[in-house]
């Protein structure tokens, strides 16, 4: 029986839902589910999911007198509720992020990751089945490296950089989350162009360079190329470990029928990959600063993260104004 390309590629890399609509979930069947505040305020506008955020922020509001407290539980809680959800159809994990906000604070990321934690344990729902969503800065890679000797594992977003790749995988990180889509938006607008062929694709060559070196030296952190543009370049790297897809973009491939080579291998990474680096915090620093993609987009996308908090934060307190 001839398989479609969603299913071909089923058979070479594990293919993660990125999105917060169950529904969608449902439909693809995905083995992982990865969400992000901007997600989520999508999902919660549906009103099919109206109910996960009353409940939010009746919670919110019964660990709280003040508003901003109670806005905190609320999101929180909010992002366990759809996690809850999302975990009854995948069989694997559940990606919840911390708090964009915490993004430069290590011993506060820490403790929101305890505290979604233990709201999941509330829920019934075990920590091997969740990664906490991190930002990759510096405090952020530090945050997870505790977090992970403690046994809660981290997804690391809002990853662009060499630097952060290596700094994570340093730090023994459960999993990466290299945006494939946002490098190549960066580079589009630097070089005024329209896009690039699948394998020239910046985005594309971040990942490989990352999976190449990952695979040499034997760094046991998974790689799981993520916002992704188009079709094109989820097949350029069929072979990652992981890939997270949008509904939209998996209907494509599900659509198609066309044959898919597999683009990394372990092995063929061995004569690949770069020569082992040392990373510490001046090396990661200078490093991401000669880096002006990866600098403005780590910046651009916490301050994005941050504006969905705050509209997500907003809407579900109006949903629920009189709970």
């Amino acid at each position: 029986m001839i398989m479609n390309q969603l299913e071909t590629l089923r058979t070479m890399t594990q293919v993660v839902a990125d999105t917060g609509d169950i529904d969608a979930i449902n439909q693809y069947k995905p083995v992982d589910a990865t969400t992000n505040p901007s997600l989520l305020f999508k999902a919660a506008q549906l009103p099919q999911y109206e109910a996960l955020g009353k409940n939010a922020v009746r919670f919110g509001k019964s660990k709280a007198t003040d508003v901003e407290i109670q806005s905190l539980w609320t999101f929180d809680k909010l992002g366990v509720n759809f996690g809850k959800e999302i975990l009854k159809i995948v069989p694997g994990r559940v990606s919840t992020e911390v708090d964009a906000r915490l993004s430069f604070d290590t011993e506060g990321t820490i403790q929101r990751a305890k505290q979604i934690i233990a709201l999941y344990k509330d829920a019934g729902v075990d920590s091997d089945r969740i990664l906490i969503k991190i930002a990759s800065t510096w405090e952020g890679i530090q945050a997870a490296k505790v977090l992970e000797q403690e046994g809660i594992h981290c997804n690391m977003t809002l990853l662009f950089s060499f630097a952060q790749a290596v700094a994570c995988a340093e730090a023994n990180v459960t999993l990466i989350s290299p945006f494939v889509g946002r490098i190549m938006d960066w580079y589009k607008k630097a070089d005024g162009t329209d896009g690039y062929p699948a394998p020239k694709d910046p985005g594309v060559k971040s990942v490989t360079q990352i999976y190449n070196y990952y695979k040499k030296h034997g760094h046991k952190t998974v790689v799981m190329g993520a916002s992704f543009r188009n079709k094109e370049e989820i097949l350029e790297l069929a072979g990652c470990d992981y890939l997270t897809i949008s509904p939209g973009l998996m209907q494509e491939l599900q659509k198609s029928e066309e044959t898919i080579t597999r683009k990394l291998d372990a092995d063929t990474a061995q004569s690949l990959g770069d020569a082992k680096i040392s990373m510490n915090e001046n090396t990661f620093r200078w490093m991401m600063n000669e880096d002006a993609m990866a600098t403005e987009k780590l910046a651009e996308g916490i301050r994005n993260f941050t504006k969905d908090t705050l509209k997500l934060e907003t809407f579900v307190r109006d949903l629920c104004k009189n709970c």
